[in-house]
């Protein structure tokens, strides 16, 4: 009898999330998929090969846990829980309402979904989840303050559980992605450069997790960028 294993992908609707949830049909992972946006959900549930459920929320939602522990019912249970959720913006004005945004969904929406995802694996007793962190983790950014602290939150957050875990001795695997620039509606700003196309960056992700890594930079060439962003001196970081 063929083993299928379960992977909900919470952000699936577009981006970087929606091409890692399409590999994980291929490999026949049977999917649940998680967005606002119900209609596009049920786009992408037509075009997958293999069996998927759907859950229309927002992660930001005071009712969010409830939602995914529902969905988490409804597959009988999983084995992988993978937080591709978020927002940014290009915020020169520091107009407030942009910045709450993207705290209530990259920092609030995030905390509520890691925090079922923990809680069911360690009840479980096995398990993997994977962040979708950024580059921009590791320094701050003038262009968007909140979204450069909200992603080194979710990289201090996931290495905590990482450790909690194994403190607990608990088979949960903890893998950070930290991408660059992807082709997706996320990439904002002018003169990027090495922007990957999302399939590729898919791939490696999907490599990452087969390979239960702890932190992969997506694609593998940004681990220079990383090195170079933590070893910059700051009267020259603040020229870039």
């Amino acid at each position: 009898m063929l083993f299928l294993k379960k992977a909900i992908v919470i952000g699936a609707s577009s981006g970087i999330g929606k091409e890692v949830a399409e590999v994980l049909s291929r490999d026949n992972y049977i999917v649940g998929l998680i967005s606002r946006r119900t209609e596009l959900l049920q786009d992408l549930q037509e075009k997958l090969p293999g069996e998927s459920y759907i859950k229309s929320f927002d992660v930001s939602s005071k009712d969010s846990k409830d939602h995914l522990q529902d969905l988490i019912r409804e597959m009988n249970g999983v084995d992988l829980i993978i937080i591709s959720a978020g927002c940014g913006f290009i915020n020169f004005d520091l107009d407030y309402r942009k910045e709450r945004k993207t705290i209530e969904v990259n920092v609030l929406g995030f905390t509520a979904m890691v925090n079922v995802a923990y809680n069911y694996f360690n009840e479980k007793g096995r398990g993997h989840i994977v962040g979708i962190s950024s580059i921009g983790a590791i320094r701050g950014g003038h262009d968007s303050p909140a979204y450069y602290a909200s992603k080194a939150y979710v990289s201090n957050y996931l290495e905590g559980l990482r450790i909690k875990a194994k403190k607990a001795k608990i088979p949960l695997y903890i893998t950070e992605i930290k991408p660059g620039f992807v082709d997706t509606d996320m990439a904002k700003g002018e003169g990027l450069f090495w922007i990957a196309p999302p399939e590729k960056a898919a791939l490696q992700i999907y490599k990452a997790i087969g390979s239960k890594k702890k932190h992969a930079y997506i694609t593998r060439r940004w681990r220079l960028i990383a090195w170079l962003l933590k070893v910059i001196p700051d009267f020259l970081y603040q020229k870039i």
